[in-house]
Order: structure tokens, then C-alpha cells, then sequence
């Protein structure tokens, strides 16, 4: 799933257009690191003036902004800017439950989802291993696929646990942080 904070419908043009809105930069800044501040704040200043100049102005620069606050959104996550995404990408099944769970205050429906989806994937990884244990001693290579799957099955087991305990995947040093850290 790729990320979404990079879409046009994503959290930081929601926020970004907030602030143009409201002329208030604090409701994207939230999404960039301290450090990137400055640059943000010299962007939105000068969008803010491009933007009087009529709609064509007003779309290029807004453009700029969004593209801007995503890339030093990204830049914070160690994550490469790869451009300004349509609206409507696909964020999967668990990025609007967790977003939902947010809004709602209950994280029921998205822990359920996740804990259903990673029981049955072990489940199936479970099952296939152990039909590849059962193979003849003098079949080296039917001995082989059991390794494979042996090896898979505990590489994954042992991966998705570090995910779980380490953080993992998109804005792993802001989970660290206590930060966005999803998509």
C-alpha cells in the first residue's frame, strides 16, 4: 500500500489547505519536523501572496505548498518524496479504519480487523509448512521446500512480531516518537 500523506486527499493537504483557508500555517505544520520549519513558513508566505494574482496562480501555488509540506513531511520520515499523488489511490483496508478509529475514539473494528487478518495469514503460512514436513528423507528436494517453508514461516513469524514490538513500515521513527507513523 503506498502512503497516503502523499495523495491529494490525504491528511497533509487536508491540513494544508486548512491552513491557506484559515491563514493559519499551524494546521500543516503539525506534519513537518522543526527543523523544516522555516522553509515551510518562507512557502506558505509567499503562496499566500502568489495566490492574489488569479485562479491560475492560485492553483500553481497551491500545488507548490502541498507539495512542499508533503515533501518535508516525507523528508521527516526518512522517506523518499516521490510527487504530489491523485486523489483516490487505494490506502487498503486498515488505513481509513484506524483514521475512523481516531475520529471515533474506539479502536475496536480496526484491532479486530488486524488481529483476524494476521490469524489467518499465520494460519495459512502454519498449514503450508506442515504439509511440507511431510516429506521422504530421500527426496532431497521435496526436503529442501520444506526448509523453505520452515525458514519462511519463522522469518515471518519473527518479522511481523518486530513490526508489532519495534514499529516498522512508514514513519517508523515518528512511531518512536510518538508520531504519525502509519501507510
Amino acid at each position: 500500500m503506498p502512503p497516503h500523506c502523499d495523495t491529494r486527499d490525504g491528511p497533509v493537504v487536508k491540513a494544508a489547505k486548512k491552513a491557506l483557508e484559515t491563514g493559519n500555517l499551524n494546521y500543516v505544520l503539525i506534519w513537518i519536523p522543526k527543523e523544516s520549519e522555516k522553509e515551510l513558513k518562507d512557502v506558505f508566505a509567499r503562496t499566500q501572496r502568489a495566490r492574489k494574482a488569479g485562479k491560475d496562480a492560485q492553483d500553481v501555488a497551491d500545488d507548490w505548498f502541498f507539495e512542499t509540506a508533503i515533501r518535508l513531511h516525507r523528508a521527516g520520515e526518512g522517506a523518499p518524496y516521490a510527487g504530489l499523488k491523485p486523489a483516490g489511490l487505494s490506502e487498503g483496508p486498515v488505513v481509513p479504519k484506524a483514521e475512523k478509529a481516531i475520529e471515533t475514539g474506539d479502536p475496536k473494528e480496526t484491532i479486530d480487523f488486524i488481529l483476524k487478518t494476521v490469524e489467518e495469514d499465520l494460519t495459512h503460512r502454519f498449514h503450508h509448512v506442515m504439509e511440507k514436513k511431510k516429506y521422504d528423507v530421500d527426496d532431497v528436494a521435496a526436503g529442501r521446500e520444506f526448509i523453505e517453508a520452515f525458514i519462511g514461516w519463522v522469518v515471518y513469524s519473527h518479522h511481523l512480531y518486530m513490526n508489532v514490538k519495534g514499529g516498522g513500515g512508514h514513519g517508523e521513527q515518528h512511531a518512536e516518537k510518538g508520531g504519525c507513523g502509519h501507510h
